[in-house]
């Protein structure tokens, strides 16, 4: 395993990454495989032969179980009909992609690739993910990163940074944020819930 990456903050971080180049389609698909759902907090990135793997923190984990829980606060509240796929791997071989989002979202019917995608991003890693998103054909990505969501949207020409979700454009990213406390997850979704209801 490699040695512990830095978090942004110069401390070590608990998460790990390694990196590993020339791996066939084959070999990748052969590694989900073995893994199979024994190792969740294991993530793998495959673009173009470059894998990826990365353990996740505990942060990680508690960040995005309280995002995935104030999105579907948000859904439930506002009648918005969504899918939820969880951290379910996603890979197109034609174009040599994969990965499992932290968490990821078909909105109005399940669909075979999930409309929104959301990434905790603690540590930087080597493989861009936004590349991987673009050939799987994922609609919009939002990377929460340093306290804030960065919401990428899918154009013809690749993903542009915008400041509110085309997908959800009534739902304001900086309020969002402001309810994402992973200490403390059931009084934020519920009063989430209630500022939800205060707009209505």
């Amino acid at each position: 395993m490699s040695s512990p990456v830095l978090a942004r903050s110069g401390m070590p971080a608990t998460e790990q990454r390694l990196v590993l180049e020339g791996v066939s389609w084959q070999q990748y698909e052969t590694m989900l495989a073995a893994l199979g759902d024994d190792f969740p907090n294991l993530r793998l990135s495959y673009l173009e032969g470059i894998l990826e793997i990365m353990t996740t923190s505990p942060e990680h984990e508690e960040l995005k179980k309280v995002i995935g829980m104030l999105l579907e606060a948000y859904f439930q509240e506002t009648r918005t009909r969504f899918h939820a796929f969880g951290s379910a791997t996603f890979r197109k071989a034609m174009k040599l992609r994969g990965l499992e989002p932290d968490e990821c979202y078909c909105l109005g019917q399940k669909k075979e690739i999930p409309d929104l995608a959301i990434e905790i991003v603690i540590t930087s890693g080597i493989v861009n993910k936004l590349d991987i998103y673009q050939g799987l054909g994922v609609t919009e990505v939002w990377q929460w990163q340093d306290g804030q969501f960065l919401i990428h949207h899918l154009r013809p020409t690749g993903y542009e940074q915008i400041t509110h979700s085309e997908l959800l454009p009534n739902l304001d990213p900086q309020q969002l944020a402001s309810y994402v406390n992973p200490t403390d997850q059931f009084d934020a979704v519920m009063a989430f819930r209630d500022k939800i209801r205060s707009l209505s």
